[in-house]
């Protein structure tokens, strides 16, 4: 089954631009200090954003000395975005890093010379590159393959829940298309299971959704790929936990915190080993237009015990041999 082969594979780049960046290669022009400015909704101190900058200071880069971070970038609500990229701009930053789509869109709309580091569902889909291979323009990053994704994680949850025949998903417009989220429920239907959308734009929306999805008879869960649903995921542990609903997630490390199933790269191996390497090429003197957009080809399955017994369901024996990690 080709989730199987995906699994396994090593992390590398859409061209081959993920080799290590050798760190003699280009020094930093001496007595100069570079300036980070970042959009995110995450806090500075989650874990992807630590591994970021522990790579930074070990290619060379080290807040202090030769480099300022403007944290105030950190923890942003998605509102906020637009007027904090165009102040950035004003402050002339060396590179702007967005996580997301909206972070990235508003950095975009701001700048058209300011370099962009950018972690997105789909940078072609949403315009925001004319190609991975050659981004053009001023952005370049990593392209998650969300809207695959999302449909591996269904065909997961579909055999993780032996019997189920009607399920839920949470939708973010912004980050999942309408013809996407058709063939999510024309592959359900095709199963002769029934696929309840509940589109969401807002924190406030997404446990009353769940548990609309519970009370419709809804069995199990896809929360789709999007940062509203990872940066409030707190929210839906809680709540599938008190509805016992089985669920599935877009990143292996949601499954080490309190979800059932995740399924994905690994969001710190992203920020550590990727976008860090691409901002240092920037600060190095690349442009965004010659450093291709990167996408992940390995992918863990992580699956929580601990949290199957909480919620009384049983993972088929089958799916725990094939998981990556398994947490007892």
């Amino acid at each position: 089954m080709q989730f199987d082969r995906l699994k396994r594979r090593e992390f590398i780049t859409l061209i081959g631009g993920a080799a290590v960046w050798p760190l003699a290669a280009r020094a930093q022009e001496p007595g100069r200090v570079y300036r980070i400015s970042t959009l995110h909704q995450a806090p500075h101190d989650a874990p992807q954003h630590l591994a970021f900058f522990a790579e930074m200071h070990r290619l060379g880069f080290i807040e202090g000395q030769n480099l300022v971070v403007d944290r105030r970038g950190y923890g942003l609500r998605v509102e906020q975005f637009s007027e904090f990229a165009r102040d950035q701009v004003k402050a002339q930053v060396d590179v702007i890093v967005c996580g997301g789509e909206a972070a990235a869109r508003a950095a975009q709309q701001a700048t058209a010379t300011i370099p962009l580091i950018i972690l997105v569902d789909d940078a072609l889909r949403a315009g925001l590159v004319r190609s991975l291979a050659k981004p053009e323009g001023n952005v370049t990053g990593v392209s998650i393959l969300a809207s695959e994704l999302d449909g591996k994680r269904q065909e997961i949850l579909v055999e993780a829940v032996p019997g189920l025949r009607h399920m839920a998903a949470l939708v973010d417009p912004g980050s999942t298309t309408v013809p996407q989220a058709q063939a999510l429920q024309d592959a359900a239907r095709a199963r002769g299971i029934k696929l309840s959308i509940y589109e969401l734009t807002k924190r406030e929306d997404i446990a009353p959704a769940i548990v609309a999805a519970k009370a419709s008879g809804a069995a199990a869960l896809n929360v789709l790929a999007s940062a509203l649903f990872f940066n409030n995921r707190q929210i839906v542990f809680e709540r599938v936990a008190a509805l016992r609903l089985p669920a599935i997630y877009q990143w292996p490390e949601m499954a080490e915190q309190e979800g059932l199933f995740g399924y994905g790269p690994r969001l710190v191996q992203l920020y550590r080993d990727v976008m860090s390497r691409q901002v240092v090429k920037v600060l190095r003197g690349a442009k965004p237009a010659a450093i291709p957009v990167e996408q992940p080809t390995r992918f863990e399955l992580v699956i929580n015990l601990k949290v199957a017994k909480g919620i009384g369901h049983e993972v088929p024996a089958g799916l725990v041999l094939r998981a990556d990690k398994v947490i007892e």
